[in-house]
């Protein structure tokens, strides 16, 4: 059996800075700059009433599916809680040195994210700005907290995750719009979430060598208990039901084209070095695939039904 020396969250952050450096110099060398107000059709858009008088919002403004309409809420409410993400990643990596310059680099790339997207929204008329609004104010005032505040490969392995979620997510509600200009604008903003994926998969692969054990059990606990960032958002299971329904995120799309290809560039199933516990995690692992694979079959059949029932 081998057996390795658990390291402290201190020790983690010192031995990945000089990875955090290199792939900050990457990610810097390849992200592409872009601006948020060349993606929304301002010309479409015209006064609302309240102050200035103008038009009552309706849902007939927008031809916009419903269900992409719920996705493009949740998917903004999501981003809106960047305070709250910035705050957490902040005080966990800290802000000095390149772990710092990252912290403060991604914060200011996703922040585009949301600027742009609710000017879409807003400018296309496709969803009710008041009741945005006052979704916004009651998921920004509940905050987020990080399941793994202060463990760093925790984390790291969340992130990878997340941020490839986020990024299929995206693409997905922009085709279920039906609208060129919204499948564009998100098509942008999932390339931002595929480099920050990127990003931390590499930090979670150099830690696969730096303490082997550790990110296997950190891998292991998030996949087993993972929720995505906007889980907090009022009526959030409903709207992720709907979601799921019309395939822009569902449990095959998590598992398939989420979870397994992080965990093949990691090649979790053939890392070494590992100690009773890490063996352990890596087997609670597979459990844990072989159990998405049976829930994603199922409510693929359950779907399958409903639709052939609707179609009567």
């Amino acid at each position: 059996m081998t057996v390795s020396t658990t390291l402290s969250q201190t020790a983690l952050l010192l031995e990945l800075e000089p990875v955090v450096a290199r792939n900050l110099d990457r990610h810097l060398a390849i992200a592409k700059e872009w601006f948020p107000h060349e993606y929304v059709p301002w010309s479409e858009g015209r006064t609302f009433d309240g102050p200035l008088g103008g038009e009552a919002w309706s849902p007939t403004d927008s031809a916009i599916p419903d269900v992409a309409r719920t996705a493009l809420i949740v998917n903004l409410l999501t981003e809106d809680n960047l305070p709250s993400y910035h705050h957490e990643i902040a005080t966990l990596f800290g802000r000095d040195g390149a772990w710092g310059t990252w912290v403060h680099r991604w914060t200011a790339e996703e922040g585009r994210h949301g600027v742009a997207i609710r000017d879409y929204l807003t400018v296309a008329r496709a969803v009710d700005p008041v009741a945005l609004e006052r979704a916004r104010m009651t998921h920004m005032s509940e905050g987020y907290t990080n399941a793994h505040g202060d463990e760093v490969l925790h984390s790291l392995a969340y992130v990878s995750f997340q941020e490839l979620a986020t990024r299929i997510s995206h693409r997905n509600t922009g085709k279920a719009t039906g609208d060129p200009a919204c499948e564009a604008l998100l098509a942008r903003v999932a390339a931002d979430e595929n480099l920050h994926m990127v990003f931390y998969r590499n930090l979670l692969a150099a830690s696969f060598e730096l303490a082997p054990s550790q990110a296997m059990r950190a891998v292991a606990d998030v996949v087993a208990d993972f929720q995505m960032p906007g889980s907090g958002i009022e009526g959030f299971a409903r709207k992720s039901v709907a979601i799921a329904l019309a395939g822009i995120y569902d449990l095959r799309q998590h598992r398939d084209e989420v979870l397994l290809p992080v965990l093949r560039q990691w090649d979790v199933f053939n890392v070494t070095g590992l100690d009773a516990d890490g063996e352990a995690a890596r087997e609670q692992l597979a459990t844990q695939l072989d159990t998405l694979q049976t829930a994603a079959t199922r409510f693929e059949e359950k779907r399958d039904a409903r639709a052939a029932r609707l179609a009567r």
